[in-house]
């Protein structure tokens, strides 16, 4: 199993963008994205010059509904 990096939210978005999540609506510095496929819902949280840490990487990834390895593309 990957162990999940700390990611800018630019590189989450991007990420689950080519798991074919879409931008659902954002409300300040918080975008709720969706995958229409699988009705999975998460929420990127958006803070200029801030990492997204290991925890909330891992609660997004488990939102989404996919593996690390599929989140990380290997």
């Amino acid at each position: 199993m990957a162990q999940l990096p700390a990611l800018s939210a630019k590189q989450v978005i991007k990420n689950l963008n080519r798991l074919g999540f879409v931008r659902l609506r954002q409300k300040g510095s918080h975008l709720v994205m969706l995958n229409p496929k699988t009705r999975s819902r998460t929420v990127v949280p958006i803070h200029p010059g801030q990492t997204i840490k290991k925890p909330l990487l891992q609660a997004i990834v488990n939102q989404a509904g996919v593996s690390v390895e599929e989140f990380l593309g290997q």
